[in-house]
């Protein structure tokens, strides 16, 4: 337990050095946007904190900040700052206070201003809905880490499904968290960030309006944009979905600090073919389309067989459920360390 304890107070003071690193680096970014216009210029200009960004994981011991701050920072962030460099993107409005540049750059949202009061009436307020997520994920979760102690006893596609299930409700936690960090610190909304990816009846529309929406919004301007003027629609399908694996593995690297196998990078190259034969056929006048009612679990089971297929066995090969699992029982232990504290300071 003690060494549990001391494992993660290590982690938390290593977060509270990164932050402050983050936060004075994108004080400096605010600058040098504000000093230089866009171009070569800036891009020079913000290149330390893109290094900054990608040197961040390594300071961390855990797979889950590893890999939080990997996706956050060395995806999002430096994608958002590029697109800064050429004066687009979400953090190129000069009007941004500080506080909200800092949270758009590193953290996986997209801010929007609170509706009005009369929308309010009619829409749920986020933070309880956020909150409600929390307590559900919070409780699915830890059932899933138990289940993890009878790995051995499931068969394979048992024990893929538990680790497609802890990847979204895992999501959903760390989302919802952060929707109510920017509600509580900013006083604004954030943009949806899944929206129920299991109604999907197209891979364009799993992909691009319903699974980590924050992925298609930040490769929609920075790759499939640009490269679907030049070479057309399909090739900035493929283009992007291509982008999107390469930092998948960059991702998996900081995380399980293994060389990429390429199999991830496969899954997405598959789906952005796919996708954009899929996009082709809909084009067709009077070409059969599937009723919503067949397309939602055709396109369910085809993520999900490509998945299986290609996605998880690279996380497990690399040993990553081992990691993550010993991490979670570190976690409970604290977690139990700290009822049985509660409950002593209750007794007395």
């Amino acid at each position: 337990m003690a060494g549990a304890a001391a494992f993660m107070d290590g982690e938390l003071g290593t977060l509270v050095k990164a932050s402050a690193a983050v936060w004075a680096a994108m004080a400096y970014a605010r600058m040098a946007a504000a000093d230089i216009r866009p171009g070569s210029g800036r891009l020079l200009a913000l290149l330390p904190v893109v290094v900054l960004f990608y040197g961040i994981p390594f300071a961390f011991s855990s797979t889950t900040f590893r890999g939080s701050s990997a996706f956050f920072l060395c995806w999002l962030g430096t994608f958002k700052l590029l697109l800064l460099a050429a004066g687009r993107g979400p953090l190129a409005d000069p009007s941004l206070p500080l506080l909200h540049f800092a949270c758009s750059a590193a953290l996986p949202v997209k801010l929007r201003q609170p509706p009005p009061k009369s929308k309010l009436k009619q829409d749920p307020p986020s933070a309880p809905a956020a909150a409600y997520k929390i307590l559900v994920s919070g409780a699915v979760i830890p059932l899933i880490i138990y289940g993890y102690q009878f790995k051995d006893s499931m068969s394979h596609w048992q024990l893929l499904a538990m680790y497609a299930a802890h990847i979204y409700f895992s999501l959903e936690l760390l989302l919802a968290a952060v929707r109510i960090l920017i509600h509580g610190a900013l006083g604004m909304e954030m943009e949806p960030q899944v929206d129920r990816p299991y109604l999907a009846s197209s891979l364009r529309d799993f992909w691009g309006r319903r699974w980590n929406l924050m992925v298609p919004a930040i490769l929609r301007p920075s790759v499939y944009n640009p490269v679907r003027a030049c070479f057309g629609d399909a090739a900035g399908v493929m283009v992007s979905f291509l982008v999107s694996g390469l930092m998948h593995e960059v991702i998996f690297y900081y995380i399980m600090w293994r060389p990429p196998s390429g199999d991830v990078t496969g899954f997405f190259v598959l789906h952005g073919v796919c996708t954009a034969a899929e996009a082709w056929w809909g084009r067709q006048a009077g070409w059969w389309r599937p009723p919503r009612a067949l397309a939602v679990p055709l396109t369910l089971a085809f993520v999900g067989g490509t998945g299986f297929w290609l996605f998880f066995p690279a996380m497990i090969n690399g040993g990553l459920d081992e990691l993550v699992m010993q991490e979670c029982q570190g976690l409970l232990v604290l977690m139990e360390q700290a009822g049985r504290r509660l409950a002593g300071a209750g007794a007395k």
